[in-house]
């Protein structure tokens, strides 16, 4: 199945599980994944046989920056629920990163999950 990514996504959004997190808020990193048929659009050339980056940028964007959750499996499960509702695609991946992941004593470069989902 053909792919259309939209991936390094940046936003600031309050989700965590501790009260500082869901205060401060701090910097989310998603990347995005959707299978889609797009020969349909190689062929017609018309944005209307494919899927906007714009309309699912700005589908994430609602989400990440919206009401706080917990858990960034929530973050991503809600991404993945809105993308498969609005748009015509048969899967959607999301990875949802926290690059300052408050973890006493750690170095690390982020800490994140990753959800799929099919039609």
């Amino acid at each position: 199945m053909d792919k259309i990514e939209v991936k390094g996504m940046v936003f600031y959004g309050f989700h965590g599980n501790s009260e500082a997190e869901q205060e401060v808020g701090q910097r989310f990193i998603v990347d995005l994944e959707v299978s889609k048929d797009l020969a349909p659009a190689g062929r017609s050339d018309d944005l209307d046989d494919t899927v906007s980056y714009t309309d699912l940028y700005k589908a994430v964007k609602e989400i990440v920056e919206g009401p706080a959750r917990k858990l960034l499996e929530s973050v991503a499960a809600d991404i993945a629920d809105a993308v498969l509702k609005n748009f015509d695609v048969e899967a959607v991946r999301i990875a949802v990163r926290k690059p300052e992941a408050p973890i006493k004593g750690s170095i690390l470069s982020h800490a994140g999950v990753e959800v799929v989902r099919h039609r």
